[in-house]
């Protein structure tokens, strides 16, 4: 019989893409509590290693900071090399870069004739380059970095990605259809991956959390002028059941399940971390 533990986890190498974000420190926090070794992968160098030396210096774990863009390849496979060196072969990936663009938001929600004498606040009105950016910062930012950090775990034929979603992705909101989008494709790659995968010993699993607040959604749910919720910040919390935004600490005990051996003969799913919101119908 397995043990109902994380200790297996402990000397693991983990490579973390978005690593610097609000989400991404904590998921740092969550693997190195539980002895993993982990490279947070971050544009700004700076901020990546300064945060690595504070979780490694709490926690008594190796963990460091490299510079990375997740949309080019060359820098990670440079940062492969760094972390190769420094902490060994990997064995985990979480992809936890992403996020939307005010460039690629409508100003309205739903369209209507009126609006029609003011396209730019609409879907016609957005501009290609931000619905690329978001396009490409979630989906090819998921792709870039399994091409890079994953042959490690096929090599030693074991393994666990981890993919970031969002509950978006099964039921688009209004006002980001590029988000939307773009996490459904992460969706998608994420169970064609696992099974692409199934028999070399690497899990590829997704996780879809809820409404959480981020620097990338603030400007959306927080009016930046009283700090009250916004009319979409309100409609939120009314659909989700426990009536409250999710801590980015809820997502822990998701992650080192399906990292952990407990989670053995789980591939091709996308869990949603959402408070209720998906299973609730408005009524």
């Amino acid at each position: 019989m397995k043990a109902y533990n994380f200790d297996d986890l402990k000397g693991r190498v983990c490579v973390l893409t978005g690593g610097t974000g609000i989400i991404g420190k904590v998921l740092a926090e969550g693997l190195a509590a539980n002895g993993v070794c982990t490279a947070i992968i971050g544009r700004n160098e700076e901020t990546a290693v300064e945060i690595a030396s504070g979780i490694e210096k709490k926690w008594n774990v190796p963990v460091i900071g490299v510079k990375a863009n997740v949309l080019d390849k060359e820098s990670l496979l440079q940062a492969k090399e760094i972390i190769n060196q420094k902490l060994g072969k990997i064995d985990i990936l979480i992809n936890g870069a992403g996020g939307n663009s005010p460039k690629a938001t409508t100003q309205v929600e739903k369209m209507t004739k009126e609006d029609a004498k003011e396209m730019g606040k609409t879907f016609f009105g957005l501009a290609m380059e931000g619905f690329d950016f978001v396009l490409d910062l979630n989906l090819k930012g998921t792709v870039l970095p399994t091409m890079v950090f994953a042959p490690d775990m096929i090599e030693q034929g074991k393994g666990c990605i981890i993919n970031i979603s969002s509950m978006n992705s099964f039921r688009p909101l209004t006002r980001i259809p590029a988000y939307s989008a773009a996490k459904s494709a992460v969706n998608n790659f994420t169970q064609w991956l696992a099974v692409h995968l199934a028999k070399t010993g690497v899990r590829v699993n997704a996780i879809a959390p809820g409404f959480f607040l981020t620097q990338q959604n603030r400007f959306l749910l927080i009016d930046e002028h009283t700090g009250e919720l916004t009319e979409r910040g309100k409609k939120i919390i009314a659909n989700t059941p426990v009536e409250k935004f999710g801590s980015p600490d809820d997502l822990v005990g998701a992650m080192l399940f399906l990292l952990s051996d407990m989670s053995s003969f789980i591939t091709g799913v996308v869990l949603p971390v959402d408070g209720g919101y998906s299973a609730f119908g408005g009524v």
